[in-house]
């Protein structure tokens, strides 16, 4: 039986990076998207299309849900229950920006509860019925069974952005998710880790692709490039092969290097 993982977001950008590089290991999944339907068929068939060319056969499953909503977060469990009897991996990405940056004296109520109900409570949430499943899949004892629970954060965690601070404290609150899930699930075997990518080419970036640009070129970066999903999907595929079996909490920057603080 092939290893399987929950991708929440899994339809484009970041989230379709990482399904891609897990597939063209071996890995069947299930990618979860809020509304674009055709999105994610497509991110399926690119993912079954990628094993193939790697000599892999893989199943991968859609599901749709918003992971904000308690009732779609029991529903995307109970879908995976049904096709496969193990989860292996959780990678929480699934996660929006403000649609309207407002400088933060004048920022609304209504954005900054919306950000936190998708990108905080939902991963906390589902992470929380995920640890469940894996802690009885590990006290049942299946075979070969080493799970993992990853998140994807952002830079934004820590670095501040006036006109989006509602995305940057959710970010901030979203990091905390790693440590407490870490020292909590640790007795079980179950290592938990935090990807924090950078500049990525996705949707939620383009908008401002010429500003990152220029910035990217004058030095933002130590790697003088725009990262791409697929970054973040090796990232990914490197914590589930077990290449990191005496770490957990851990952050992991995928950001170019712009993390480093340079004189």
């Amino acid at each position: 039986m092939n290893p399987t993982a929950l991708i929440t977001g899994g339809s484009r950008g970041i989230g379709r990076g990482i399904a891609l590089e897990l597939a063209r290991i071996g890995w069947s999944l299930v990618v979860n998207y809020a509304g674009n339907r055709s999105a994610a068929e497509e991110t399926a068939r690119a993912c079954v299309e990628a094993a193939r060319s790697s000599g892999q056969d893989i199943r991968v499953e859609i599901c749709q849900g918003d992971i904000a909503l308690a009732e779609d977060r029991r529903r995307l469990i109970e879908f995976g229950r049904e096709r496969w009897s193990r989860l292996d991996l959780l990678v929480n990405n699934a996660g929006v920006a403000p649609v309207v940056r407002a400088d933060l004296l004048e920022a609304d109520e209504a954005s900054f509860d919306r950000l936190i109900g998708i990108n905080v409570k939902g991963p906390f949430f589902l992470t929380q019925q995920v640890a469940r499943w894996m802690v009885d899949q590990v006290q049942a004892g299946a075979p070969d069974y080493h799970p993992k629970i990853i998140t994807v954060t952002s830079i934004s965690a820590y670095t501040a952005s006036v006109n989006r601070g509602d995305y940057c404290v959710s970010k901030a609150a979203l990091s905390m998710l790693t440590p407490l899930y870490a020292a909590r699930l640790a007795e079980y075997g179950i290592r938990v880790y935090e990807l924090r990518p950078g500049i990525i080419a996705t949707d939620m970036t383009h908008a401002v692709k010429e500003k990152y640009d220029r910035l990217i070129a004058e030095g933002l970066t130590p790697l003088p490039r725009w990262g791409e999903p697929a970054d973040v999907g090796k990232a990914v595929v490197a914590i589930a092969q077990d290449l990191l079996p005496f770490s957990t909490g851990e952050v992991i920057n995928v950001d170019g290097g712009f993390h480093l603080r340079r004189l």
